[in-house]
């Protein structure tokens, strides 16, 4: 038993030594680079589209009281006050609903660009909230790009880009 592991360790010293040379580890690390250079953008974007969906998300108490009034008085509210959307929708990314318009219902949600990304200071994201109402006169809620410049219409969600 002992002859045989001598043998195998003699074996496995005996041969030139085994590793990576100083080329292949550079064209990993190049590699790696590459994709880090790739993915590191890209996350950025997902952390910018993530705080503008919570805005949006956050609509979902203005579109409520919106409807609200609608489905019970039969007409849209004559002001965003009336509809209490005033004051409602003030998180740290988002600054509130302006631009409510009493003919059609649809306001504008107000983003803290400052907030969400530094590089959005320049420009200005106006995620618009349009509802629809159905045969069934049930509301549905659409969102588009608004005024939104279409060089940063990535950074709002797809339902929105349109």
């Amino acid at each position: 038993m002992y002859e045989i592991l001598k043998g195998s360790l003699e074996r496995s010293t005996s041969g030139s030594a085994r590793g990576f040379t100083l080329i292949e580890l550079m064209i990993i690390i190049a590699i790696v680079a590459v994709l880090v250079a790739l993915a590191v953008p890209a996350y950025n974007d997902y952390t910018i589209r993530t705080k503008v969906l919570e805005c949006i998300n956050n609509a979902s108490i203005a579109k409520m009281q919106i409807s609200e009034y609608r489905q019970s008085l039969g007409s849209w509210p004559p002001a965003a006050a009336d509809a209490a959307i005033v004051g409602v929708g003030d998180t740290r990314f988002c600054e509130g609903y302006i631009n409510y318009d009493p003919a059609t219902g649809s306001f504008v949600i107000d983003l803290d660009e400052a907030a969400i990304d530094e590089s959005l200071v320049a420009f200005d994201l106006y995620p618009t909230m349009t509802p629809t109402i159905l045969a069934s006169g049930f509301i549905a809620w659409n969102c588009g790009p608004g005024a939104s410049p279409i060089s940063k219409l990535n950074y709002l969600p797809p339902s929105c880009r349109n």
